[in-house]
């Protein structure tokens, strides 16, 4: 399964399970039918008094309708206690997945009435979760997480130019990323993590994922090379597409958008301009982001636009990381971080 086909896939699942559901519900109103005829009698009758009801509504008859609906509504009493004395109040209430909306992935917008329908939250989050499957990135949170976060592969070394050491300074780098999800609710955030390679950017990326999504938070791991993918595949093949690029969506949409190795990717005018849109839009949305990269805050200012650096500068708590490459001492010191 490719990105552009998960759209589809999930909202067959979502087709089926409404239909199941639905299916599910015929078969109990049949069986009710057979146990109380007197329900199906008074659902013959409130199917009448519906049509019964337009025909009045088409007249003008106010005095009609609102003598149809005391009769409806006297009926509708009568089958919820014939229902409650045998079967049960909610037992033709049909059983969705999601009671939200139906099963369907989406939702009317109760604020704004006309306007289009809203993306569910369990549609969503079951879109970021399949990226994930896709990326195999969910296999990473389970070793990579706060709880596997060791201080033992950092130097107790000073580094004079930093004015403290590698490990000092992962303690702050840890402290800092609990905080940020600690406060993720109440407290626009976003972290700019850099460094050289090797160094447990990416690490501290999958931990801070792993704590928000079990946390029911909707989040979206991205390479910068994968984005990129994304953002040209949607500039320059709109016309081949035959869906909407859930990808595009989600990037806006999700509670926390994770950008990994920023600088990796080729860039050109085209995907600088897309990333500023993205970075912009999504601090005007106040939708927390974090972006990790290997280059400098001054290689940035030469790789990117100085509005997207701006962005960085003015709007990203910038984190820098420092020392020894820890997967050598990973692989060969039989620690884990």
């Amino acid at each position: 399964m490719t990105y552009k086909t998960i759209f589809r896939q999930v909202m067959r699942d979502y087709e089926q399970a409404k239909d199941n559901a639905e299916q599910q519900l015929e078969e109990r109103k049949a069986e009710v039918y057979r146990l109380v005829p007197q329900i199906t009698e008074i659902d013959n009758l409130l199917a009448k008094l519906g049509l019964q009801l337009a025909k009045q509504a088409l007249a003008d008859d106010e005095n009609g309708i609102k003598q149809t609906r005391e009769e409806a509504n006297q009926l509708k009493e009568k089958r919820r206690v014939l229902l409650k004395n045998s079967v049960g109040e909610d037992y033709l209430t049909a059983i969705y997945r999601c009671m939200t909306c139906s099963d369907t992935g989406y939702i009317h917008n109760t604020h704004y009435p006309g306007q289009p329908v809203l993306r569910c939250p369990c549609l969503k989050q079951r879109l970021v979760d399949e990226y994930y499957s896709l990326s195999n990135v969910k296999e990473a949170l389970r070793e990579e997480n706060f709880d596997t976060y060791d201080f033992r592969l950092f130097s107790t070394e000073l580094i004079p130019t930093e004015g403290l050491s590698p490990q000092a300074n992962m303690q702050n780098v840890y402290r800092l990323s609990m905080q940020f999800v600690t406060d993720f609710d109440t407290e626009f955030n976003n972290l700019l993590l850099y460094g050289e390679p090797g160094l447990g950017k990416t690490f501290v990326c999958h931990c801070i994922a792993k704590d928000l999504l079990d946390a029911g938070r909707t989040v979206l791991y991205l390479t910068a090379p994968r984005l990129c993918k994304v953002l040209e595949d949607y500039r320059f093949k709109r016309e081949e597409m035959t869906a909407p690029d859930e990808m595009l969506t989600a990037i806006d949409e999700v509670d926390l958008l994770i950008l990994d190795d920023l600088g990796a990717e080729f860039s050109t005018i085209v995907t600088s301009a897309a990333l500023y849109d993205l970075i912009n839009q999504r601090l005007l949305m106040r939708k927390h982001t974090v972006i990790s990269t290997n280059l400098t805050p001054a290689a940035l200012e030469l790789q990117y636009s100085e509005r997207i650096v701006s962005r960085f500068l003015g709007n990203y708590q910038m984190i820098k990381f420092f020392g020894e490459d820890i997967r050598v001492k990973k692989k060969y010191g039989g620690l884990r971080m």
